[in-house]
């Protein structure tokens, strides 16, 4: 057996089988290349769902976190620490808002949103007690947790986990008039992520974001925007929602935040919402901790720069207009996204979104399927568009296009 085959076999051995990688396993990666066990090299474009928008092994990062490692890792929130005012500081300026809650994943930042528009809804809106209710998006994804897969269409995620957690309502996500028409006195909240990215790197209409900003204000409704993938640089602007012009709310944030190195993830917004909190109502031991909070802040600064939303901006340009030449080969159905983040449908004829990324892996390529037909395309920011045409070309090829 190769290294590859004895560390994939002992992996399904131990490890539950709720993942389905591609059989690749990386020892070592650097910017937008990663090294298999075997020495083969890979140009990454997925960047870890957009957790690794500054690529793998970011020396600003790296060197921010090791700096970190000699001096405090943790204390818990029982005291405070030298980087967490910095940290909450810098973050609510960046985001326009007044006041963080940190915690670690993803899905603990979606929960914590959750948590605090039904407790703004209760204490300040006035909605009756057990009543509130969060309008979300259907094919949303916001995480794996019992709460938020009960307001989940997908069956694979949702399937044999209730009973469920009530309290949401679902609509077509990008459909204004559905969601008017969900909100009422009890509504405290609408959730939604600004691009769906699970589902297949969907945009929303133009002026719907505008639309549901209107909405919300006017019905004295909270926006949640869910930024964790689609946030931090991705799309060319710091916040997807930036695109429209739009303030939400709520920003929940999380992947990128961390830069690769450590899991973050916070919820921001003004002192009229996150206020409500009081000492012990909400809490996580690793949330804000002193790791965490040092490589956040370098992923501040460097958003803080624009410079990487530029190269989003500027390379997604390029990988779009290539990837728009691909639609009507008969290969490409149709391609969405917008910066460096493309959803790319493949025919039915050419094979699944699961096939196509295992031919690309033969090539040194890493994408990954959803939804059956769907790949997703997300290389790091600091990518080179020499490796970018590279990584084009490679699915050409795959594609005979």
């Amino acid at each position: 057996m190769t290294s590859t085959e004895r560390s994939i076999a002992a992996a399904e051995s131990h490890s539950a089988h709720n993942y389905h990688p591609l059989p690749v396993v990386v020892a070592y990666a650097e910017g937008a290349w990663m090294t298999d066990v075997e020495g083969r090299r890979y140009l990454d474009m997925l960047a870890g769902y957009s957790a690794l928008n500054f690529g793998h092994g970011n020396r600003r990062l790296i060197n921010a976190a090791k700096a970190q490692l000699d001096r405090v890792t943790l204390t818990s929130r029982a005291f405070h620490h030298d980087r967490f005012a910095e940290f909450c500081t810098e973050l609510a300026a960046l985001c326009g808002k007044d006041m963080v809650l940190p915690m670690n994943t993803g899905a603990e930042a979606v929960e914590t949103a959750v948590k605090t528009a039904r407790k703004w809804g209760y204490k300040v809106k006035g909605v009756p007690d057990g009543r509130a209710k969060i309008v979300v998006a259907g094919n949303n994804f916001h995480g794996r947790t019992t709460t938020i897969i009960s307001f989940s269409t997908d069956e694979e995620a949702r399937a044999d986990y209730g009973p469920y957690t009530p309290g949401f309502e679902i609509v077509p996500y990008g459909d204004l008039a559905a969601l008017e028409e969900a909100v009422d006195d009890h509504t405290v909240a609408v959730l939604l992520e600004p691009i769906q990215g699970e589902a297949g790197v969907l945009v929303p209409p133009a002026g719907y974001l505008p639309g549901v900003r209107r909405l919300t204000a006017e019905r004295g409704v909270l926006f949640i925007a869910d930024e964790i993938q689609s946030g931090l640089g991705r799309t060319g602007r710091t916040f997807a929602c930036d695109h429209e012009e739009v303030v939400p709310d709520m920003y929940v944030l999380g992947k990128a935040l961390g830069g690769g190195v450590v899991p973050v993830s916070a919820v921001v917004a003004s002192r009229d919402v996150l206020g409500v909190y009081r000492p012990g109502e909400h809490g996580s031991t690793f949330g804000g901790n002193p790791l965490a909070c040092a490589v956040a802040l370098e992923v501040i600064a460097m958003l803080k720069s624009g410079e990487f939303q530029q190269r989003a901006t500027e390379l997604g340009e390029h990988l779009h207009q290539e990837l728009s030449l691909l639609v009507g080969s008969g290969a490409v159905e149709a391609v969405r996204g917008r910066g460096l983040w493309a959803g790319v449908d493949i025919a039915p004829s050419h094979g699944t979104g699961r096939q196509i990324s295992e031919r690309l892996m033969e090539r040194r390529v890493l994408v990954k399927d959803t939804h059956g037909s769907t790949i997703r395309i997300a290389p790091p920011l600091v990518i080179s568009k020499e490796d970018l045409d590279w990584g084009l070309d490679q699915l050409r090829a795959v594609l005979g296009s």
